[in-house]
């Protein structure tokens, strides 16, 4: 036990007397488990892209229909990430993981056997929530398991999945479909999650032991329900406003956003009060640094925007084919790999101002990615080697980058905190998603969109990467105020009663 009640000016958790915890020897081979399950959410994302022309022909998939495959697991696992990582701070990270994965499996098989449209967005729905539940707990387990030293290396491989599964998303889903194993045709990218969960599940039973709470809560139902209903009315018409053409029932939606998030926030508040145990606790948000840390993941993932509208410049205004566009992302993907890799290096010399760093690289390429097509005739594909090279440094500044920014928000807070923040941080990155595609994707259309000619193309994806280069540089500046301040004592953090790892 260590003596001191007082929590250290930088982490926030309930004043209580910490432990000092033994590092378990199972934490790496934990860790490998809920890092392949992490993998999976992403993954399943990218690879639909790719099948919806067979899904299309198969199941006779109207266009609205074909979106709601997307959105319907996009949303769903966006507005419940914040319920998922609280349900592991509750009652075992572990637990919760496994529970998560088990229903993610279950998810896909109904996806793969899916007899109508409908049925197969019920399965991405249920995928997307069980995913919820699975992805934040790998996050969370890197601050309440591991040593200080041992975190960066960590949230490296964290990083680094996210990257590896954007690459593998796309050419897998294709190689699948192609090969038609078993005479499956699209179906095989969702029947694959099968023997990959029930094989973690074979190796979670016995290496993911999580002990109950100490003083296990029940799960704050009222407050959850607050978290979803604010962030659907936020998300689905963000996502949805475009293509439907904004009618009345969007903006309706918007409005009523911060009567939802002020009922939520001041429920949170009484209940913490009350010695309750919120979805929310709004003592861990008021930690130093923590709505920065948040505002900087607002800003980096801005980059989302990038992908679909590069793939929409490089079909419509240099006429590649589906397949010889997903071909360019490839640099961009090494390079996202390969920067969590070399980030702990980095990190030695350079500490948290990797992150800031990484960001004006990232800004850097893609200002030079706008000179590139702006300077290169309508219609004509640009410099290979050159859109080679800024791909990649575009992909090393965000691999760079995202190591260190997991850590300059979760380590705000006490490690009995680390499922929530996981939780925050993620809906955080979705909400950026749904807002940057939105608003510079709106920008985009507005200029001429994916139906002008080629030059108009050209015009409008100049101007959304500077607004996305933009975006970064200001993140970057928030990331040096964070990053020069002293790093939290780990010794001197609290611990709530309900902690558990």
């Amino acid at each position: 036990m260590s003596a001191s009640n007082s929590p250290a000016p930088d982490v926030i958790g309930i004043p209580t007397e910490p432990d000092v915890v033994a590092l378990d020897p199972r934490r790496w081979a934990m860790f490998a488990v809920l890092l392949v399950g992490a993998f999976l959410p992403p993954l399943d994302f990218f690879i639909v892209n790719v099948a919806l022309p067979s899904i299309q022909q198969d199941l006779g998939v109207s266009s609205s229909v074909e979106q709601l495959v997307i959105s319907a697991y996009a949303g769903l696992y966006a507005v419940t990430l914040i319920t998922g990582g609280r349900l592991g701070d509750l009652f075992g990270r572990e637990r919760m993981f496994v529970v998560g994965l088990l229903g993610f499996a279950l998810a896909s098989m109904l996806c793969g056997l899916a007899w109508s449209p409908w049925a197969l967005v019920s399965g991405r729905a249920i995928q997307g929530v069980t995913a919820a539940v699975m992805a934040p707990q790998a996050l969370a387990s890197v601050q309440a398991s591991f040593s200080e030293k041992e975190k960066h290396l960590a949230l490296s491989l964290y990083g680094a999945v996210f990257g590896l599964a954007s690459v593998v998303g796309q050419a897998l889903g294709g190689v699948l479909i192609s090969l038609n194993v078993f005479g499956l045709g699209w179906r095989a990218i969702f029947l694959v999650n099968l023997p990959v969960a029930f094989l973690l599940i074979a190796f979670a039973v016995p290496l993911l032991r999580a002990p109950r709470a100490r003083d296990p809560r029940k799960l704050d139902l009222v407050g959850a329900g607050l978290s979803v209903a604010t962030l659907a009315a936020l998300i689905i018409p963000l996502t949805e406003g475009r293509e439907a053409g904004w009618p009345l029932w969007t903006w309706m939606s918007l409005a009523v956003v911060p009567i939802l998030a002020g009922a939520f926030w001041r429920y949170e508040g009484t209940l913490a009060r009350a010695s309750g145990s919120p979805l929310l606790d709004p003592r861990a948000l008021g930690a130093p640094g923590l709505a920065r840390g948040l505002t900087i993941a607002l800003l980096f993932y801005t980059i989302s925007t990038f992908f679909l509208l590069f793939s929409v410049y490089l079909q419509q205004a240099v006429r590649l084919s589906a397949l010889e566009a997903g071909l360019v992302f490839l640099p961009y993907g090494l390079g996202y790999l390969l920067g969590p890799l070399i980030s702990p290096a980095l990190r030695g010399v350079f500490g948290l101002t990797v992150t800031p760093l990484g960001m004006t690289l990232e800004a850097i390429a893609l200002f030079g990615i706008a000179w590139l097509i702006g300077t290169t005739t309508p219609g004509a594909p640009p410099d290979q080697i050159w859109m080679v090279a800024l791909l990649f440094l575009t992909g090393a500044g965000q691999g760079l980058a995202t190591p260190g920014l997991m850590q300059m928000v979760t380590s705000r807070v006490s490690p009995a905190f680390s499922g929530m923040i996981a939780g925050v941080t993620g809906s955080t990155l979705q909400v950026s998603v749904a807002l940057s595609v939105a608003v510079i994707g709106g920008v985009f259309y507005a200029l001429g969109g994916a139906r002008a000619g080629a030059s108009q193309i050209a015009h409008a994806f100049v101007v959304t990467l500077l607004v996305i280069a933009s975006s970064q540089l200001i993140g970057a500046g928030l990331g040096l105020t964070i990053a020069r301040r002293p790093a939290p004592d780990p010794a001197h953090r609290s611990h709530p009663n309900n902690a558990n790892i």
